[in-house]
């Protein structure tokens, strides 16, 4: 059974007790604030974060930051979990359990200090706003730190590292804040094995007319209209990768707007869907957006849809999480099986 996140609790008073890095003081949380720990400092998004011992109320503001403190081990040290877009991974259900949920959807500053969070952690920047969790000034002034993933910050970031190699640094950056920098360490080196294995073929990749095979990623069909990924997300980096080239990689933005007649006129190679059916909106699961294709008078005559050169992959492994190497691994599996690799 779920753990509900506490309510009731006075916003006055989560901001005096997140202010001091402090839940309700019982023999246990005291007892936890006495543990001997080392200090850390890291850089996030243009800030200096600074923790005196390692968080012990941590709160993560999305699924991807969920996954990635559950991967290191840390859902005894977390207070909320939030946003969750899809199913938990079993490898995740038994520790997730024990993580509270302080909102099914974008948390509200007022449902995160209801956590009284000594450390907030996002994939996005754009959960830090003052209608949602709350600017990261604002969490600054009550000293909870606010940490963003270095992906979604390429201006802070040092210059020709990829994606990938920043979402490594996440794990780095957030092992050295908890006290387990060897736990992060082996999993930026287990999944930097995977990288380089989905890239081992990239060489011998190529289209029947001798060039990159080129492929649209069809994330969301929302009244009608086909989300993709533009050259700014993380499709464009497992294309390049394996091999690819996204067919909207002049397009920057993560998941654009587009029409149909724009996916026609890319004419694509192939396709990858992303399958978000377990969010639950119209147009997001995998079977509704084949029949959106075969249903549109001139993207249905593409050849990658006459021939059903299309691969469905869980949705949100499109968007960097501990679980995007993943999809890289099952996007050069399939160019492989589509012919690619000569």
């Amino acid at each position: 059974m779920r753990h509900r996140a506490r309510t009731g609790i006075p916003l006055t008073l989560a901001l005096a007790l997140a202010a001091t890095g402090c839940s309700a003081t019982t023999t246990e949380d005291r007892a936890s604030a006495e543990r001997p720990s080392a200090a850390a400092t890291i850089g996030s998004c243009g800030r200096q974060l600074s923790f005196d011992r390692p968080p012990e109320r941590a709160v993560a503001l999305d699924q991807a930051s969920t996954e990635t403190l559950l991967e290191l081990g840390l859902q005894d040290r977390m207070a909320g979990t939030a946003n969750l877009k899809t199913k938990i991974p079993a490898r995740y259900r038994d520790a997730y359990a024990k993580v509270p949920v302080i909102a099914p959807k974008i948390a509200t500053g007022e449902q995160l200090r209801s956590a009284t969070p000594d450390f907030v952690v996002a994939g996005s920047a754009d959960l830090y706003t003052k209608d949602r969790a709350g600017t990261r000034e604002e969490l600054a002034a009550v000293q909870v730190p606010a940490f963003v993933s270095a992906v979604d910050c390429p201006q802070q970031n040092e210059p020709g590292k990829t994606p990938f190699e920043l979402l490594f640094s996440d794990y780095e950056q957030l092992g050295k804040v908890f006290g387990s920098e060897q736990r992060a360490a082996a999993l930026a080196r287990e999944q930097r094995a995977a990288v380089a294995e989905a890239g081992a073929n990239a060489g011998r990749v190529t289209a029947g007319d001798g060039g990159q095979p080129t492929v649209v990623y069809l994330y969301s069909v929302f009244n009608g209209m086909p989300y993709v990924a533009g050259r700014t997300g993380l499709p464009s980096e497992m294309s390049r990768i394996v091999g690819a080239k996204n067919a909207f990689d002049d397009v920057a933005e993560d998941w654009p707007e587009v029409t149909w007649e724009e996916v026609a006129a890319r004419d694509p190679d192939f396709i990858v869907i992303g399958d978000l059916g377990e969010r639950g909106r119209p147009g997001d699961s995998a079977a509704e957006k084949r029949t959106a294709m075969a249903a549109d008078p001139v993207v249905s005559r593409l050849k990658a849809v006459r021939e059903n050169r299309i691969i469905e992959v869980p949705g949100i492994e499109l968007d960097p999480s501990v679980r995007s190497v993943h999809a890289l691994g099952l996007l050069a599996a399939a160019v492989k099986d589509l012919g690619y690799v000569r």
